[in-house]
């Protein structure tokens, strides 16, 4: 067995150069470790002393946002799981609780939080891996519902329904990238990068020579370091979920750290990875998990279906097949070298 963390590649020295020569501004970087991951923000702050001080206050929130909604110890996350079914304050995830069942809702659970159990039952949260037997495997899909999971009308308070866990893993990092994001702009600050680590990237602008950020999207099929493809963003979010990103073998097995609720297994969809890009940050977090699960014939209808919702995808298979829908054709190019035909989903 053996456990591998990879995360989008953030090129910055590469892809996006030294953006800011030219216009006198230097980056302003910070690295924090939260929500279990490494968490690298840029910012150009521009003329005047605000910088520094931004950077503060995305740490603050950072480390805020890592002890409310973490499930372990001491998270808001952990004490609805030892509730027992009771009710229990959500004061700093009540908010982020409510959009997680609505995309639940929206993606006919695709995307379920009370997945919990069955991550940690396949050891993803401890890494103590194990594959579990049919019984167990029927007992945990028993669990996974959200639509059993109550949320007061203030969002102050929540419950599980007994033998339900949660966590916020597919949502948490998009949430705090939206809320990081509007502290930047009411700030003032109209350039920055922010990239969540695990694949989940938030755009403030452009960089500071009005050209887009470039980012480079994991080849699924490569080494941890390898690209398929660049990305171009601007002023918006992107997410990627990934059976490369988290996964454990047995007997020649590989099982992914996505949970799909439907077998409370490991998803095998046919899909090796999944980038969505739109506004929000949660949203590309969320439906990045939810459209991996349902892989790529629901996926894309999913999203011919949700056009209202305003997201684009990279649907990455196992076969190495790359599918873009329409609105990022010409923000999405393929490495250096690569001779893969990248189909346009209309």
């Amino acid at each position: 067995m053996k456990q591998r963390l990879t995360a989008l590649i953030l090129l910055c020295a590469l892809l996006t150069g030294c953006a800011a020569a030219g216009k006198g501004e230097q980056p302003l970087t910070a690295t924090v470790l939260a929500m279990d991951t490494v968490m690298t923000l840029t910012l150009y702050p521009g003329e005047g002393d605000g910088g520094q001080a931004a950077m503060d206050g995305l740490r603050q929130t950072l480390e805020q946002l890592d002890a409310a909604l973490t499930a372990g110890e001491g998270g808001e996350a952990a004490a609805l799981n030892a509730a027992g079914g009771e009710w229990t304050a959500v004061p700093r995830s009540g908010a982020l609780l409510a959009q997680t069942l609505e995309l639940a809702r929206l993606t006919g659970g695709a995307l379920d939080p009370t997945a919990y159990t069955a991550v940690k039952a396949w050891g993803f949260a401890d890494g103590n891996y194990t594959v579990p037997n049919r019984e167990e495997l029927d007992a945990l899909k028993a669990a996974i519902d959200y639509t059993r999971v109550e949320l007061s009308e203030d969002g102050a308070q929540a419950r599980l329904a007994p033998g339900q866990q949660l966590d916020f893993g597919a949502t948490a990092k998009g949430w705090a990238g939206d809320l990081l994001r509007q502290q930047l702009e009411q700030g003032r600050i109209v350039s920055a990068l922010l990239d969540l680590g695990q694949s989940s990237i938030a755009a403030v602008g452009t960089k500071p020579d009005g050209s887009p950020w470039r980012i480079a999207v994991q080849d699924p099929a490569g080494d941890s370091g390898d690209y398929v493809g660049i990305l171009e963003l601007s002023g918006r979010s992107m997410g990627t979920s990934g059976s490369y990103q988290r996964y454990f073998e047995q007997d020649g097995v590989r099982y992914c750290h996505i949970i799909d609720q439907a077998t409370a297994s490991p998803a095998q969809s046919g899909l090796a990875g999944v980038t969505v890009v739109a506004d929000s940050c949660l949203l590309c977090d969320g439906l990045s998990t939810a459209l991996f699960v349902m892989g790529l014939e629901d996926g894309v209808r999913f999203w011919r279906e949700n056009s209202s919702l305003g997201f684009d995808v990279i649907f990455i298979t196992d076969a190495g097949e790359i599918f873009v829908t329409s609105g990022l054709k010409d923000s999405f190019s393929l490495a250096d070298g690569e001779e893969r035909e990248v189909q346009v989903l209309e």
